[in-house]
């Protein structure tokens, strides 16, 4: 018997509509005309360039490590990658040389795409590591992938693969300053779309505004997977711009967005009740959603914010209810400062620090299992055999707890991680290259609320003896090594630091020194 194609491309290109000639996703940048394309232009530029990968006789299993500014094109580079049989290895576009050296000397990609202006840089580190192959692809539909795609064929049958085949690899930042790359199979990616498909109600007629960036969770596979499978048109914009989100808000249904993107929305006299009226559904995650702004949103548009809880091992985790659901006890009510329920088919268990499951409302560690978890990973299997339970239940690092009537709350997280606009930031990694620098002793990076980003990195520093260190001069050396979403918003020269008896630094005490910071 032949075995179905469990391609995750397969399954997306199930869900575009019978007439191909509609408009699939429009672009809304300010500034710039719209270009509209049609569900045939995307079938027929996902062939082509993955007739291109396929011409470059890589290896099975190959990884494509992509670095490029947010654009239909690198979208369809996404699918062409999936329908090629291929492994998809996203990059944060913030990532400088440190950090681009290290995934491609881990990943050992076989081909390497990044933005024109980048080449040299990334060529030179990729040709190094061994990489054969490295395209250019410009938000302008410059560069060379899509020159020498031009010349393949536009018909290709997706590759045959099966469930727990690899699909993607995305980066995640440990704890110990090292990165991790999270493993997720064409099944765990299939599973979770078809499910959030019927869990939020998506229905023929919605259109997405797309306003996320596209290298990570939330922009490339819980967005564009979601409106791919129901056939539904994206309304594009390379970089969110409140205002136009708002103006384009009458032609579309569904918007998903981090904390930040609702905030900003919020300080924006044009969002009104009526502005949102034709608005089915907001949803948010990523980063902790305020209360106050969750509260705000309702009072201003009428519509409450769905927010949901994922993360990059696993995808979607949780929700908040779209409607009444039986297997909630028809409940449909959205609480802020929830994550909502379990979704379908996910188990999710608190537990204590001995290992022992938790009573309603304890707060302990979170774990998780289901079709959407992860399997491991990348080339890390001590790492991967330490994060699961010996009954198969990937430990989430997240702290909380489940109230009487089955909503998750996040409490916290494990090992300092902050969460600034929806990125990770590890406070170790942070700590590392500040303690390289001249004249620093010792340094503590902890998180503080901030109104716009959630939480911000606060940097407290030690100087050697003898030595002056200036504040600024700390964060300007950072920024020339790390991502912007890594930098701290200030740092402090003190004396010393505060600890407990067995000499550890006590960073519960500097986030409360440093609380009302941005207040």
């Amino acid at each position: 018997m032949k075995q179905a194609n469990q391609n995750l491309f397969a399954a997306l290109r199930a869900g575009f509509p019978a007439d191909l000639d509609t408009i699939a996703v429009e672009t809304a940048d300010a500034g710039t005309p719209a270009l509209r394309y049609s569900w045939r232009d995307l079938d027929r530029a996902t062939a082509m360039i993955a007739n291109l990968l396929q011409s470059l006789d890589i290896p099975d299993g190959s990884r494509i490590a992509v670095q490029v500014e947010k654009s239909v094109e690198a979208m369809m580079l996404y699918l062409a990658t999936l329908r090629a049989g291929y492994v998809f290895l996203p990059l944060n576009t913030a990532y400088r040389s440190a950090e681009i050296e290290y995934f491609i000397g881990n990943a050992e990609p076989a081909v390497v795409v990044c933005s024109p202006q980048n080449f040299g840089w990334v060529s030179q580190i990729a040709f190094t590591a061994g990489t054969k192959h490295v395209f250019t692809l410009g938000d302008d539909r410059s560069g060379s992938l899509l020159e020498r795609a031009a010349h393949c064929s536009d018909r290709q049958v997706p590759a045959l693969r099966r469930d727990d085949d690899l699909a993607a690899i995305l980066y995640t930042s440990g704890t110990t300053g090292r990165s991790k790359g999270a493993m997720l199979s064409h099944g765990n990616m299939r599973s979770n779309a078809v499910m959030l498909k019927d869990y939020w109600g998506w229905r023929k007629g919605d259109v997405l505004i797309h306003a996320l960036p596209i290298f990570h969770v939330h922009g490339l596979f819980v967005a564009i997977h979601a409106a791919l499978l129901n056939g539904s048109k994206m309304i594009w914009l390379g970089k969110f711009d409140p205002r136009i989100v708002i103006d384009r808000m009458p032609e579309a249904t569904v918007f998903m967005g981090v904390p930040t993107l609702y905030v900003r929305m919020l300080a924006e006299p044009a969002l009104t009740r009526e502005a949102a009226r034709n608005m089915r559904l907001f949803i948010a995650g990523s980063a902790p959603l305020l209360l106050e702004t969750f509260t705000e949103w309702q009072q201003r548009t009428g519509h409450t914010i769905l927010e949901r809880y994922g993360m990059s091992e696993t995808i979607m985790l949780t929700s908040n209810p779209y409607a009444a659901d039986a297997r909630f006890g028809n409940q449909s009510e959205r609480r802020g400062g929830t994550v909502g329920f379990p979704l379908p088919g996910v188990g999710l268990r608190v537990r204590g620090d001995d290992g022992a499951d938790l009573s309603v409302g304890e707060i302990g560690g979170i774990q998780v299992k289901g079709p959407n978890v992860f399997s491991g990973y990348w080339r890390m299997p001590e790492k991967t055999a330490e994060e699961f339970t010996a009954d198969g239940w990937f430990k989430t690092g997240d702290v909380g707890k489940v109230d009487e009537r089955g909503y998750v709350t996040i409490v916290g997280r494990s090992k300092d991680l902050i969460i600034s606009g929806g990125y990770n930031v590890y406070p170790a990694e942070i700590e590392g290259a500040i303690n390289e620098m001249q004249g620093i002793a010792e340094s503590a990076l902890v998180g503080v609320p901030h109104p716009d980003f959630g939480e911000v990195g606060v940097a407290v520093v030690i100087a050697r003896p003898g030595a002056t260190v200036q504040p600024e001069a700390v964060i300007a050396d950072l920024k020339s090594k790390l991502a912007n979403f890594k930098i701290p918003k200030r740092c402090f020269v003190v004396a010393e630091l505060p600890r407990n008896s067995m000499g550890k630094v006590q960073k519960n005490l500097l986030r409360d020194q440093y609380k009302t910071l941005f207040a």
